[in-house]
């Protein structure tokens, strides 16, 4: 069987437990236990794999809890950051569930024992709560304790029955695209809640080569409102792993959503030493300030949204936004994120950001701020992207990059909103491979297209009250269908005389009547 065809086979598979376990469960809801349960089993593989070491002698779910000696466990948990003993693994689990009556507390249990284990090492903050939404002893499940671990025995088998084959072959990757198809299902039929944590694979993909375009090596990449991770593994899925130095990095403001990212980061073989995500508010209480610069950040925060802006009259002081003089507006802190972004940017690397189209060319603050980027030269690109390309909303985004080493006092506006632009398939519009590297060759050469791409002046753009919406750049081609007025007015004229000579012929037949 090809990877495609085994990759088509695990998700029909996948997606089928997903929806014939959760019962009348709302999808939304039940997400956390598919996801919770394909975590663990892969954390328990991986672990297995690493204590093994390739030998096959060696069979780590088959030995006794007894023969591990702290000198073992230590080792472990400096490498793999957590600790699973033998009896606790998915697979032992997974064997006996159907008959363990205490299955739901037994569970918990593991996952708190896998958690703890972490606790004073370097990996304790990576590691701490991961299995938190995984509420084995949630009323969601069912109202009794048989109700529920015949639940989580069905999840539980129906992931064992999962055909990932040998972990040290493909398998990673294969879990990893399970547990993003997983959660890209369940964004897409989450209506507009979905769309908050999850960024489409084919816009991640091209936000990801826009953000590290041309760049040999980047120190670190981060998202400061990185949702479940998919931005920020779109740059290792789509880059050779040497070229992000120092991992990946990002900040996420809702709890459960900030689990998921984690839990991605290692479905991905990203090692708790290579990747740092926090939880918290990246406007108000931004966690890795001690971290920056990067030199790629990549970011799809959400649009529109209040915050407390000039109610805190810190903010204004604040070295992410005193250079613009201006806060974004409370009811819409867009600019506020573009502003926190440009700031964590180092002096070589590019952010690209996907933005709601009304910041572009509304007035007020935001029409300040946009002259600080214009004026400081940040801005190299404005992208306007096709409708329905996201989940949960038809708006067409845009897409800025901001940069801080242009030579040119131009800036680029794409218009990529055109049929030419997206692929009609189910419900959404797609971006395909063969878009994105049109795109990026636009964006690369900086030259203009007629009726898609143009650089305009700096100068021309102050001008224009610092309008940066695409559409007042790019002139949008004339579909109407042309017409040839004298051709027209020849046939009208030979219409007329047939109506005419028509008219003469019944008034003559009439009369011949009436004779």
């Amino acid at each position: 069987m090809t990877s495609t065809a085994q990759r088509a086979e695990l998700q029909a598979q996948i997606w089928k437990i997903a929806n014939d376990v959760r019962g009348s469960v709302d999808g939304w809801d039940f997400k956390q236990f598919v996801l919770g349960t394909l975590f663990y089993r892969f954390i328990s593989e991986n672990f297995t794999n690493y204590i093994e070491g390739g030998d096959e002698s060696v069979n780590y779910a088959s030995l006794s809890d007894e023969v591990i000696t702290p000198e073992i466990k230590e080792d472990a948990i400096k490498t793999k950051g957590y600790f699973i003993y033998p009896s606790q693994l998915f697979s032992n689990i997974a064997k006996n569930a159907s008959t363990n009556t205490n299955l739901n507390t037994d569970l918990a249990a593991i996952f708190s024992a896998i958690e703890s284990s972490a606790n004073g090492y370097p990996s304790e903050e990576d590691i701490k709560g991961l299995f938190a939404d995984f509420d084995t002893t949630s009323n969601r499940l069912g109202n009794t304790v048989e109700d529920k671990n015949s639940r989580l025995t069905a999840v539980i088998k129906g992931v064992a029955g999962l055909g990932f084959g040998n972990f040290e072959d493909n398998h990673i990757d294969l879990f990893g695209d399970a547990y993003e198809f997983l959660i890209s299902n369940y964004a897409a039929n989450a209506g507009k809640s979905g769309g908050e944590f999850f960024t489409p694979q084919n816009v991640s993909k091209l936000i990801a080569q826009l953000a590290m375009h041309k760049q040999e090596t980047v120190n670190k990449i981060y998202d400061p409102a990185a949702g479940s991770g998919s931005l920020l593994l779109q740059a290792k899925k789509h880059f050779d792993a040497h070229i992000i130095e120092d991992g990946f990095f990002g900040q996420e403001i809702n709890h459960t959503t900030y689990n998921l990212a984690r839990m991605n980061m290692f479905l991905h073989n990203i090692n708790y030493d290579k990747f740092n995500i926090q939880l918290g508010n990246t406007l108000t209480d931004p966690q890795l300030r001690d971290d920056k610069p990067f030199d790629a950040i990549v970011s799809n925060p959400p649009y529109s949204v209040k915050w407390i802006g000039s109610d805190d009259p810190t903010l204004i002081n604040d070295d992410r936004f005193a250079p613009a003089g201006v806060l974004a507006p409370k009811s819409k802190a867009d600019f506020a994120f573009v502003l926190h972004a440009l700031s964590y940017l180092s002096s070589k690397g590019r952010a690209a950001i996907v933005c709601f189209p009304g910041i572009f060319y509304r007035s007020g603050a935001e029409q300040k701020i946009r002259k600080y980027l214009v004026d400081n030269n940040f801005v190299e690109t404005v992208i306007s992207l096709a409708p329905n390309l996201f989940f949960g909303t038809s708006i067409a985004v845009n897409i800025l990059v901001l940069s801080k080493s242009k030579k040119e006092n131009t800036t680029q506006f794409i218009d990529a909103s055109g049929e030419g632009f997206f692929k009609k398939e189910t419900n959404n519009n797609i971006l395909t491979d063969e878009h994105i590297e049109e795109i990026m060759k636009m964006f690369d050469s900086k030259g203009n297209v007629e009726y898609v791409a143009a650089s305009i002046d700096n100068n021309k753009i102050a001008e224009n009250d610092y309008n940066l919406s695409v559409s007042s750049y790019v002139e949008a081609k004339d579909t109407r269908e042309k017409i040839d007025i004298i051709e027209l007015n020849q046939e009208i004229s030979k219409t007329v005389e047939k109506i005419d000579a028509l008219r003469a012929n019944i008034d003559v037949i009439i009369k011949e009547i009436e004779a």
